[in-house]
Parts: C-alpha cells; structure tokens; sequence
C-alpha cells in the first residue's frame, strides 16, 4: 500500500508519535484526516498538513462511530492513540480501567471494524496499530498498560488473517522505550536496567515500512531489548526474575550514588 495520494486517518496527532508521523506523511503526499481529544491542539495542524481534523474522545463509543462515519473512505488507519496506564493496578478505580482498556484496545478494533469494509470493497487498504514492546512481555507496574498492548497484538494478527485475500493489509508496530517523546520524555525518568532507548523518527519509519511493505509485525527497539522480550515471552518465570534482579541492581546502583553525594 503507497501512502503518497493515500487518504490516512490518523489518531492520536497532537502526541509526540502522533506529530512526528502526520509530519513525515504530509511529507509523503498523503491526504491526513487528523484526530485528537483537544480541539485547541487540533485546530493549527489543519493548516500546517492541509488536513481534516476530527475532535473525539476515543473512550466514548459514540465518538468512535462519529470519527469512522466522518473518515469514512480512508485508505489507510493508523491506530496511534493510547493511554499510559502504568502503575499498581490497585491504585486505578474502575472507571479509569474502563477508559484506559476503551482508548488502547477497543477504540482501534471498532475503528478497524467499521473501516475495513469500505476498504476491502475498494480492493486495497491498510489497517497500522502502532503497539508497544510491553505487548510482547509482561513487565511490573504495566499490568493495565501490558493487557491493552498484548490484547492489541492478538487483534492485530489474528484480523490480518482474516483479511487475506482482500487486498487489505494489517501492522502491529511495536515501538521499546522512545526517547523525546512520551512518558520518558514527559518525566525524565530512567529506562529499566539503562536499556537504550529509540527516537520517535526510527518508529514513525517502522510504521512507514510496515504499511509499504505489509510488515504483519515491526519492533522498533534496540537488539538486547527484543531479546529480552522474546524470551520474557516463552520464559515468563524467568523473566520474572530477571527484572527482579535488574530492578534490584538499579537500587544499588542508586544507594551508592547517594551515599557519595552525602560523603562529598
């Protein structure tokens, strides 16, 4: 599938991901219909990308519909928006849980579900869920975060079965720890073990590459973190320890640069 001439829905613009891909697809030559939550965000991007734009709040049910009603015709998807939803399980209320699982789970399969048929009709389309490496292993204080991204991952693979042969193409793009962008970026927090870190531009050439190329899975992160999730994925137990371990080093690692603060 060719982005240049395409018409792409887009969710999610007004994020770090979000800016960088409607940037690089203009550059393409796409036609961009551009969703967000902020009206006020929304608005300067119309002109900047010559682009629709479409207010919605993607844990409404009734936004979704509003939003795949008014891209009605699109030929690409890119699935982008998401909430965090790190942290203790036991610290989200019910309704916070409803959201979170609405905006990174259910909102991209209704999207995908109501705009699917216009493109399999037209013979030609591609339905892009940009993921996230915690959708590949289990990982502590993710478990609202993992179940979305590992529930995303099997829609998204098993829906690109179910469209074969209908000239339809379906991508999980799965970025690790993004640098300049994001939670990381928002808070300057340290990745987990030092883990190298990857730039919004090299996700935003995952999700080119996986749409032009109909890639079924692209994980954007460095070698040791794919390994590491590869094998978290068929050795949970070990995993399991593993992090234990590399959390724990961190910690160490932490006392003794404060104790030589405090000695200075």
């Amino acid at each position: 599938m060719r982005i240049t001439g395409a018409t792409v829905l887009l969710t999610g613009v007004t994020g770090g991901i979000g800016s960088a891909l409607a940037a690089e697809l203009h550059a393409r030559g796409a036609e961009l219909i551009l969703s967000g939550r902020r009206k006020e965000a929304l608005e300067p991007l119309a002109a900047v990308y010559r682009a629709r734009t479409v207010t919605a709040d993607l844990a409404d049910p009734d936004d979704v519909e509003r939003l795949a009603a008014e891209a009605s015709g699109a030929q690409i998807l890119i699935a982008n928006a998401a909430l965090p939803s790190s942290g203790d399980l036991l610290d989200y209320t019910p309704g916070q849980i409803d959201r979170a699982l609405a905006v990174n789970l259910r909102a991209p399969a209704m999207l995908a579900r109501l705009l699917a048929p216009g493109m399999a009709k037209a013979g030609r389309g591609h339905l892009a869920f940009v993921g996230s490496m915690s959708g590949k292993t289990a990982t502590k204080a993710a478990a609202l975060y993992g179940a979305s991204k590992f529930g995303l991952r099997g829609f998204a693979l098993a829906l690109r079965q179910d469209l074969h042969h209908t000239g339809v193409g379906v991508s999980i793009v799965q970025p690790g720890f993004v640098r300049d962008a994001g939670m990381f970026a928002a808070t300057g927090a340290a990745t987990p073990g030092g883990l190298r870190t990857v730039s919004p531009r090299q996700v935003v050439s995952g999700v080119v590459r996986a749409i032009e190329q109909n890639r079924a899975e692209v994980n954007v992160a460095p070698f040791e973190l794919k390994l590491l999730t590869a094998i978290g994925g068929q050795f949970p137990a070990l995993s399991e320890r593993v992090q234990r371990r590399m959390a724990g080093a961190d910690r160490t690692m932490r006392q003794i640069v404060q104790a030589q603060r405090h000695t200075r």
